[in-house]
């Protein structure tokens, strides 16, 4: 089985992010991978210690910090890194990453996609399912368990609306996971130090054999028009006392500032 990964270089979202004229203030800003990927690449690892899969992970985007968090995946235990750096991607929007995913995929010939959910700086949630639709494969999404039957079937657990539904999919097929699936190791220091040495295919569209009218660049589908601080919640009240106390005190609140009563 060939399974491919997808991960994405985000802000690390535990620092303090400003903004200023409806973009994000660049300076200070420090990138991880996002933390569905994380999951991702873990259970690809499993996968591949348990039943001997060939793992490859994809990051698109140029730069130290991309290729840092490829480094991370082999730490990690990935074996194969392939990195898609074209400043023409610099807007690209989801639909654009499915496309050029798919170009990856169709170069690569894999089994198995697993992408994270979504990703922590847009919360979107799209370019897995976008991208199964366009490879015309199976999609399960939010999947917390994966688990290989035969060589052509996978077994999933996905949370849906009603409680974890089991889905059997057929190979290859495309699935986007929970961060409720597993817990993401921390890499050991011999597997920091092999990551340094190892290679890192990088190709930009053309190497890809496409270029960016043909993955949809030249007509977004989507665009960021400015971004926004959200408004600062106003503290708490505490309530100290007894039960009546407490209980008198939120009535007075709830009929008088709430007017609900």
């Amino acid at each position: 089985m060939k399974i491919l990964t997808t991960i994405k270089k985000v802000v690390d979202v535990e620092l303090n992010i400003n903004v200023e004229n409806g973009a994000i203030v660049e300076n200070g800003l420090q990138y991880v991978m996002n933390a569905w990927d994380e999951n991702a690449v873990e259970a690809a690892v499993q996968l591949k210690e348990k039943n001997g899969a060939e793992t490859t992970l994809v990051s698109i985007g140029g730069g130290e910090d991309n290729t840092k968090i490829i480094r991370k995946g082999y730490a990690m235990g990935i074996e194969n890194g392939i990195q898609i750096d074209d400043p023409a991607l610099a807007n690209a929007d989801s639909f654009v990453f499915a496309r050029v995913l798919q170009k990856v995929y169709e170069k690569g010939d894999y089994d198995l996609i697993i992408t994270g959910k979504q990703a922590q700086d847009t919360d979107n949630g799209q370019t897995g399912i976008i991208l199964a639709e366009y490879l015309g494969l199976p999609c399960a999404s939010n999947v917390i368990a994966i688990e290989v039957v035969d060589d052509r079937h996978v077994r999933v657990s996905r949370l849906g609306d009603a409680g974890t539904e089991i889905l059997e999919l057929a190979l290859p097929a495309v699935v986007t996971v929970s961060d409720s699936i597993n817990e993401p190791r921390l890499p050991v220091m011999r597997g920091i130090m092999m990551a340094k040495k190892k290679k890192i295919d990088v190709m930009d569209l053309a190497g890809l054999g496409t270029t960016i009218d043909a993955v949809g660049g030249g007509a977004l589908k989507s665009e960021i028009i400015e971004f926004m601080v959200s408004e600062k919640r106003s503290a708490g009240q505490k309530f100290e006392g007894d039960a009546a106390e407490i209980t008198a005190q939120v009535v007075a609140l709830l009929a008088g500032e709430a007017k609900v009563l």
